[in-house]
């Protein structure tokens, strides 16, 4: 390593590595541990969580690991993206310093509770589930003995896993390595969303590459921003697993190897069906940025073929049928004041129950909520058929962005299920800064949900939690300049694009044409 890479890990490694350490240390008092674990009798475990100075102090924690982590990552960005007159401007800077970066910043919480969520703990149960001989589409965790003391939440007791098989299997195997022991499980899932962002940071710098975008800032974006550590690292979730897959999937499709392609993105299918919505875009790139629709049809139909040999194999593995078809309504139960759709149904229902019209919000939310469904469709199978203009990737990640935004449940993470695929096919100076803003936001609204002694860490409402998060994010950019000309605009911000004639080059290859005329 040489003195300047030594230089620029101290300065931006150091800095967010106290961010994680910090979090991991609060994690022990307001992380979320199971009933069923020794953790909570070691001592200065026991102080944090069983005191209300540790707990106060644990929350201060968070809110301190959190604020370091997103400086530290938008002042990498400001001097990374800065023009190269600047005297913060970073010389370019290979992927690998960006990665080693990100491994300073995620090392602390390899051993922490899990934070911001308690879906692990579900996962671990579900792979009790499968392990008892039952079926996880037809019954929910409450089968399992004892199950409540293994830390899942009792919202889904009852609820079938929305989760594929390919997931089922690995669950399966955790549950019966970790046996009785839900908080080694924990760690064992964050090994495995630790693999995901891997596949991230290997494959995002090459699928950047092939659209002209520089592979250091494209990780920046998508794979250092404070939600992957917070919500694939610390939270854990198995989205992690399903994002680097199709990550990868895109990519190898760009480079023209089909079968493997489809492979990838079929497996993160059989991780969280969702990851089947890049499949059509894998499609594309199978048949040929110049193919015309026969071609486009007959790719359509190899990748199909390829998806069902993938879930044959791991659902005769796993002992399961199709029930995750019928279980992807599941997290449609969580009503939440992210989803645009159910934000407006809340809103009106609220409004028409008090004028005596419905006795509830109910009706309105499900319109509502069906009417974001359909528009979201409709957007996925334009961009599917209409495919000139854009890289197959390009429209991968707005239709991803689409599902999200018109979805009936919204959370965090999700957006993780784009922002890497957006950083590897660029953004325009305008939605740059609003992608930052989103990210620095629902990093602040994440502290929200940091606590297992309480609801939310400042006992906010959701609506009351993202206000006040954004709100906290432009108090930090008054006070700012250089995070404030990076996402408020200026000579600094110009967005992510091609910064020169090859690398326009590369994007403009790697855009969809279709078939011209009969002759080509």
């Amino acid at each position: 390593m040489s003195a300047l890479d030594g230089h620029i890990l101290a300065r931006y490694a150091l800095p967010g590595f106290v961010g994680s350490a910090l979090l991991t240390v609060g994690a022990f008092g307001v992380g979320w541990l199971p009933l069923k674990t020794g953790v909570v009798e070691i001592v200065y475990v026991d102080a944090l969580r069983g005191t209300t100075l540790g707990t106060l102090l644990s929350r201060a924690l968070i809110f301190v690991g959190v604020a370091l982590l997103l400086q530290a990552w938008l002042i990498l960005g400001h001097d990374l993206l800065a023009d190269r007159s600047d005297p913060h401007a970073l010389p370019r800077t290979p992927p690998s310093t960006l990665i080693a970066i990100l491994a300073a910043w995620c090392a602390p919480l390899l051993i922490a509770p899990p934070l911001f969520s308690r879906d692990v703990y579900s996962y671990f149960a579900q792979g009790r589930v499968l392990a008892i001989g039952e079926d996880p589409y037809d019954t929910g965790v409450a089968v399992v003995d004892d199950w409540f003391r293994d830390g899942v939440d009792p919202m889904w007791a009852e609820t079938p896993t929305p989760y594929g098989p390919f997931w089922l299997l690995l669950a399966r195997g955790v549950a019966n390595f970790a046996v009785d022991q839900p908080a080694l499980a924990a760690l064992i899932f964050r090994f495995v969303a630790l693999v995901g962002v891997g596949l991230i940071v290997i494959y995002l710098p090459r699928l950047a590459f092939h659209h002209g975008i520089d592979p250091a800032k494209a990780l920046w974006l998508g794979a250092l921003n404070p939600l992957v550590v917070m919500h694939f690292v610390a939270g854990a979730h198995n989205d992690a697993l399903m994002a680097g897959l199709i990550i990868m999937g895109l990519t190898l499709a760009t480079e023209r190897h089909g079968v493997g392609a489809a492979a990838a993105v079929a497996i993160a299918g059989a991780v969280k069906p969702i990851g089947l919505l890049a499949l059509p875009f894998v499609g594309l790139l199978w048949a040929g940025l110049r193919s015309s629709w026969w071609q486009r049809i007959r790719a359509w139909i190899l990748v199909t073929l390829v998806t069902a040999g993938v879930f044959a194999v791991t659902s005769l593995l796993a002992g399961v049928g199709l029930g995750w078809i019928g279980a992807l309504s599941t997290p449609g139960e969580v009503r939440t004041w992210l989803s645009p759709p159910t934000a407006i149904g809340m809103l009106i229902g609220g409004l028409t129950t008090a004028a005596g019209i419905t006795i509830d919000d109910a009706l309105m939310v499900t319109i509502a909520r069906l009417i974001g469904t359909v528009a979201a469709l409709s957007v996925v199978a334009w961009l599917v058929l209409r495919p000139q203009g854009r890289s197959p990737s390009r429209g991968a990640a707005l239709a991803f962005l689409a599902v999200v935004l018109l979805g009936p449940v919204v959370q965090p993470w999700y957006l993780l299920w784009f922002l890497p695929l957006f950083a590897a096919t660029g953004l325009r100076p305008l939605a740059f800064r609003i992608t930052v803003l989103l990210i620095a936001g629902f990093s602040v609204h994440g502290m929200a949900e940091s606590s297992s002694t309480a609801d939310n860490l400042f006992e906010f409402s959701d609506g009351l939690a993202i206000v006040a998060a954004f709100l906290v994010v432009g108090l930090v950019l008054l006070v700012s300049p250089r995070e404030r000309r990076l996402v408020l605009g200026g000579p600094l911000s110009h967005g992510l694009q091609p910064d020169d004639l090859p690398e326009q080059a590369r994007a403009q290859q790697a855009l969809f044409r279709g078939k011209i005329s009969q002759r080509e």
